[in-house]
């Protein structure tokens, strides 16, 4: 039993009444598994490429999901959610938990949340490969080009992130070449005591636990980076450092939550990224009847 592979690290945070029904799915699909589901009032489900699978658990109760945030940072539920504000929080080795209940505001921020109603763990793993297909079209004259990549949530876009910047490192796409990781929530890489859990080459430098604009200032001064990585770029403050570092000549290859140049225009800080022409590639995935696709498209 290999407790090292990535659904049952992921799957260490949920309490044995609810571990135990996992093995029904079988080693090949849990394998394969992307994500574990639990709503209260419900058997706890498994998402895997053909769809959500109920599993063979009793229903999720408040007591299970608060065990589930305890496990996962390892203090009482009540002290963990006081640090919740953007509604996840993210496990050693990359993995990520998304928690929704009652969100409790005070002076219109977010503080906390409470009553419980449901939860996703989400699986990170790397695919080795994965970016290999893509690599010729993010290149211009030989050199890497900044690339946006595209798509909704849940579409493999820290994967393809991920593999991509271990195959810049590793040199698949020429000689190889330094590139500094922004790693805000820690999922990119997952580094646990200076060590990244997920591999993401040989000459590869990561912050971990920084905001994404911050983070890039610092990796540019510090690490003479020829190829920066952030994933998810959200709103005016990471357009900005995305300009700074393209203006510093840094190739940037970022994440955004969207389905094609016609989405992201409609996004603000997006928008402004595309009229400025920092990205050279747009990479677009989908994921459609259980395959996911890749294409890259020029941006102009």
């Amino acid at each position: 039993m290999d407790e090292r592979k990535p659904w049952r690290q992921a799957a260490a945070v949920l309490p044995p009444h609810l571990r135990d029904g996992l093995h029904a799915l079988g080693e090949d699909r849990l394998d394969r598994v992307e994500e574990f589901r639990l709503r209260r009032g419900f058997p706890m489900t498994a998402l895997v490429s053909e769809g959500e699978v109920e599993l063979d658990t009793p229903p999720v109760g408040e007591d299970g999901l608060r065990q589930v945030v305890e496990n996962a940072t390892q203090s009482s539920a009540h002290t963990a959610l006081d640090r919740v504000r953007q509604g996840f929080v993210t496990l050693r080795g990359g993995h990520r938990v998304g928690m929704c209940g009652s969100v409790v505001r005070k002076e219109g921020r977010i503080v906390t949340l409470r009553e419980l109603s449901s939860l996703s763990i989400r699986v990170a793993r790397t695919v080795p490969g994965l970016a290999g297909p893509l690599l010729p079209e993010l290149t211009e004259e030989g050199r890497f080009v900044s690339t946006l990549i595209a798509a909704p949530p849940g579409a493999g876009k820290t994967t393809l992130l991920r593999d991509l910047v271990r195959a810049l490192s590793d040199g698949e796409a020429g000689a190889p070449l330094r590139v500094a990781v922004a790693d805000e929530r820690g999922e990119i890489a997952a580094l646990w005591r200076g060590e990244p859990q997920l591999y993401v080459g040989r000459h590869t430098d990561v912050l971990d636990g920084c905001a994404k604009a911050e983070g890039l200032s610092i990796l540019i001064r510090g690490m003479n980076p020829q190829v920066a990585a952030v994933d998810e770029l959200g709103g005016g403050e990471d357009a900005r450092a995305v300009a700074e570092a393209a203006g510093c000549g840094v190739a940037v290859v970022a994440t955004v939550h969207g389905t094609g140049v016609d989405g992201l225009r409609r996004r603000p800080a997006c928008r402004a990224l595309l009229e400025l022409g920092l990205f050279r590639r747009l990479v677009v995935l989908e994921h459609r009847g259980g395959v996911r696709t890749a294409r890259a498209e020029a941006l102009p």
